[in-house]
Order: C-alpha cells, then structure tokens, then sequence
C-alpha cells in the first residue's frame, strides 16, 4: 500500500513540475500557433458562386479579345445567374469571400527598439525622406492577418447586366469597359489580430492555472503579459473597447500582488482574462 501511495504522489509531482516548466517563451510561441490555426478557421470562407461569376467575368473578356461575341453572352450570362442564386436568399451577405489568405508577421524586438525606429522615421520624415519611412514603418508590425478579396452584391450584379445589354447592342468597347470596372470593385478586407495581445492572454491564461503550484513562474508570466502589452500599445494597436491599455496593466498589478500575498487570485484571473479577451475582440 505505501509504495502505490509513493508511486501516486510521484506521478503527481512529476505533472506539476511539468506544468511548471512551462517558461513563459514557450507558452508565447505555442500562443501564436493556436492563433494561426483559430485564423484559418475564422469563418471566413470563399463562396464558390462568387468566384466562379469573377472567374467567367475575366473569360468573358478573353471571349471578347478573340471577338467571339456570342461566347461572350453565354459566360456573362452564366455570371449572372451564379449571383441570381444568392440574391434570391433572404439575408444574402454585402460582401462575397472570393479569395482568402492567412499571413503573419512578428516584431521580435521590445519596446525599447521600437520608440528608438519611431525617433529614426520621425528624423527622416523631417528631413523628406519619405520612401526610406515608409519602409522602417512598415517593419513595425506584429500581427496575423485574415485577408479576404470580396465581391459586392450590391454593385456587381448590376454591372454584368449593363455589360450584357450593351453585349446585346452589339457594343462591345461598352461592355468591355462596364467588365473592367467592375472586376476593379473587389474589395480587400483585413481583419488584424495583434500578435502581443495573443501572447499576453496566453501568458495571463497561463498563469491563471499555475498560481497555486508555482507562484514563481505564475509572476514570470503576468511580468511578461505586461511587456506584451506595453508592445502593442507603442505599435499602436488600439481597440474601440471600454478597457484600456492602462486597465489592463492595473488588473495585472492587482494580480500579481495577490499571487505574491496570501493568493486568493482565482476571482482575480477571472475578471483579467475576460478584459484582455474583450480587448482583443474589439481590436
């Protein structure tokens, strides 16, 4: 009976000494990871009628190169009814999904290096050195990106219409031009999510269950969420949330000074990692 309660206790404490090896980089780059993944499945979905009615729009224009007019109809028209079928839905969308893609790009410096390359652009704005700003500018960026290309409903219907009445007419320039802007209405859409807020969560998420076991890497990890934060507020992630960068730091000082104290956190966690998910959402 002692030795299964000594195996029980050793199993128990190998667990927690696995919980708490956890350092806080880690827990970061498996953060980024798992933000990936939640991108790709951001709902975010092209519509296949969308994109065929964009892939016959750009064939009817080859048709009208090889001046094969009556080719020309038939593919405009199949474009059409392709967006007949969602118009006819009761809430069909404003913007259709026809291309989608998942980029990251992370800031691997602290704040420190990013104010010192805010003081370079600002001292080559002054001087007109616009292009090499612009450039040091476009370094500062630390963020996944869920780029959509969408068509919209309410224009683009109505202008394979126009191209086929005018195909009709037997005006093909017309119809050409109509074609041309309306492949030129695509609309970009990008939602941003900010690689230091993921990290801080994760971080604060991290520490929410490790308080009781390890208090000292729990800190590590609140100091770290902190530092994510300051990151992204000099980066200039901002969110049209109540809460603010300021609160944010504030709860987690709250937290950290009960985790140091007698570590009744748990209502503590509760409320920072409500915060910050808001935070994230709204931006």
């Amino acid at each position: 009976m002692k030795k299964l309660i000594l195996s029980v206790a050793t199993a128990a404490l190998l667990c927690n000494t696995a919980v708490m090896a956890k350092t806080s980089a880690e827990v970061s780059t498996q953060a980024i990871k798992s933000a990936k993944t939640e991108a790709k499945d951001s709902g975010v979905h092209v519509v296949k009628e969308a994109v065929s009615a964009v892939a016959l729009t750009q064939k009817v224009l080859v048709d009208l190169d090889k001046k094969d007019t009556k080719s020309a109809i038939k593919d405009l028209e199949d474009a059409i009814g392709k967006l007949e079928v969602i118009l006819a839905a009761e809430k069909a969308p404003k913007l259709l999904p026809v291309d989608v893609a998942v980029t990251a790009t992370e800031y691997v410096g602290d704040t420190k290096k990013i104010k010192k390359t805010l003081d370079t652009v600002e001292d080559l704005l002054n001087d007109g050195k616009v292009q090499e700003a612009r450039l040091l500018l476009d370094t500062l960026q630390s963020e996944i990106d869920v780029v959509s290309v969408n068509l919209p409903l309410a224009t683009y219907p109505d202008a394979l219409k126009l191209a086929a009445k005018y195909l009709h007419a037997d005006q093909t320039d017309k119809a050409r031009a109509v074609l041309t802007t309306a492949l030129g209405t695509l609309v970009q859409d990008v939602i941003v999510v900010p690689i230091p807020v993921v990290k801080a969560q994760a971080l604060i998420e991290a520490a929410s269950q490790i308080a009781k076991t390890d208090k000292e890497q729990a800190l590590k990890h609140l100091d770290q969420a902190k530092e994510e934060l300051k990151k992204a507020k000099v980066l200039g992630y901002v969110s049209k949330s109540d809460v603010t960068y300021k609160d944010l730091e504030k709860a987690i000082e709250k937290t950290e000074k009960e985790v140091k104290g007698k570590n009744k956190a748990e209502k503590l966690f509760e409320d920072l990692i409500k915060k910050i998910k808001s935070f994230k959402e709204k931006i």
